[in-house]
């Protein structure tokens, strides 16, 4: 019976030692989750008396279970490095299996699907627009390469102040090329549908009556919608236009493009003291853009991100979690499967409910704490040759039975 016991102590020892060993490997495995050799007693049930002094039958392994604490962050300089402060998965599918990872070092495969090494594709709810997502049901996330397309100015924004002593131009008929026909000027640059810039130029003309300003437009050298007034309040802000939107005729680009309909708003304009100063002024259009990067907000939100300044929402990462994580099957790559120990996964969105946020550019490393792997080697080393130990005393026991003559 010795040798069984002891038999069953070795065998503990060295699945202990194969844990620790497969923990100590993964040491700097990104996602790694380290585990833990828990063991039972074995004991004959039924096989003795009432108040019977029978020793136990040995030690069995009972279960290798996952210990699912942080690992620490590490930042990289990869967009599509992905981490998760706190609980969850991110959701990847595999040919239509699912799986679910902490590992989140993805990239793009030659149809533009973010992917792991392993060519899974990383889940995401579609957009619907408007900051909205499709929550329903996840899908794989596909990045855009082609252009952002343009869109054509509405609207032109100035925030100016006009000089409240300022005289009467020398020359009264207003001319563009006769700097002394008008008071002041400032231009923007305008879109038309094609995405093709024009110059947008504002002249300001002081009028006889007091506070009040003649403006005209043009767009590339023609004049657009003739002579308006601005008139402002004896506190010098703006009375004319209400709301300070004025709305001008349609200019018809030689681009091929769509007429340019635009409203210019001057609700931030003043006329204050004896300077002419610009301080903003901006505009609702934008030419065509080449795809730049992309960027994950701590939401889970993935933009793609142009050269004319915009970003488009492709989708926000699905993330799962489960009642029992330590009950989910092991599937190898650092990916994981739901199981019925598992339960059911739960699928939501970073920063809600139980689901951390998500870190754009970082990986999670692994979870193994180096110095007490090493410590719990010994420690199963030591296991292995006291039972290693027991058998040979057991051995010298019988020998010494068997040798009685």
């Amino acid at each position: 019976m010795p040798f069984a016991i002891a038999l069953s102590g070795l065998n503990a020892a060295s699945s202990d030692l194969e844990v620790t060993a497969n923990n100590i490997a993964n040491v700097n495995t990104n996602g790694f989750k380290e585990s833990r050799a828990q063991f039972s007693e074995v004991f004959a049930v039924g096989t003795q008396s009432v108040g019977s002094t029978q020793s136990g039958s040995g030690v069995r392994l009972a279960q290798v279970a996952q210990q699912f604490t942080q690992g620490t962050v590490d930042f990289t300089d990869n967009a599509l490095d992905l981490a998760i402060g706190g609980e969850g998965f991110f959701v990847l599918s595999d040919n239509g299996a699912r799986a679910y990872t902490r590992a989140g070092a993805f990239g793009v495969d030659n149809d533009g699907y973010v992917v792991n090494s392993a060519g899974a594709r990383l889940q995401s709810y579609p957009s619907a627009g408007n900051g909205l997502y499709n929550t329903g049901t996840p899908s794989d996330l596909k990045l855009t390469t082609g252009a952002n397309p343009p869109a054509a100015t509405t609207t032109a924004t100035f925030g100016l102040n006009l000089p409240a002593d300022a005289p009467q131009p020398i020359n009264p008929v207003f001319d563009s090329t006769d700097p002394s026909s008008f008071n002041h000027t400032t231009s923007v640059t305008v879109y038309d549908s094609l995405g093709s810039a024009h110059t947008a130029t504002v002249f300001f003309v002081k009028d006889p009556a007091a506070n009040t300003w003649n403006t005209n437009f043009e767009i590339d050298g023609t004049p657009i919608a003739g002579t308006t007034q601005i008139v402002f309040n004896p506190d010098g802000s703006l009375s004319t236009p209400a709301g300070g939107n004025m709305t001008l005729g349609a200019y018809t680009p030689t681009t091929g493009a769509a007429d340019l309909n635009m409203t210019l708003n001057f609700a931030d304009a003043t006329q204050y003291g004896n300077a002419f100063g610009v301080n903003s002024i901006s505009q609702d259009g934008f030419t065509t853009g080449r795809l730049t990067g992309v960027s994950v907000d701590p939401e889970g939100v993935v933009f793609a991100r142009f050269t004319n300044g915009q970003s488009l929402a492709l989708g926000k990462l699905a993330l799962a979690n489960f009642v029992n994580p330590q009950g989910m099957q092991q599937l190898g790559e650092t990916n994981w499967a739901e199981s019925f120990q598992s339960g059911d996964a739960l699928l939501g969105e970073a920063g809600t409910a139980s689901f951390g946020n998500v870190q754009s550019g970082a990986l999670e490393a692994s979870n193994v704490d180096l110095t007490a792997a090493l410590v719990q080697m010994i420690t199963a080393q030591r296991n292995f040759q006291a039972n290693a130990q027991m058998i040979e005393a057991a051995d010298t026991v019988t020998q010494t039975v068997i040798n009685i003559r």
